[in-house]
């Protein structure tokens, strides 16, 4: 559970701002994003070795 302690006086602005900071910190939406969007392992592989020849390919361009 998020607790923001808020002080006296404190806008709420301000107050909602904290709390979505520590939200993000906490990772819950990128994890809920990459359960629903679940890929393989093999995939996820696969897609690693594809980016990794494209960026080859790129810097053997480059010299």
């Amino acid at each position: 559970m998020i607790v923001v302690p808020l002080k006296e006086g404190e806008n709420i602005e301000k107050a909602l701002k904290k709390f979505k900071r520590k939200f993000e910190k906490t990772g819950i939406v990128k994890e809920l994003r990459n359960r629903q969007a679940f890929e393989k392992p093999s995939v996820t592989k696969r897609k690693q070795v594809m980016h990794a020849i494209y960026v080859q390919k790129l810097r053997q361009n480059e010299e």
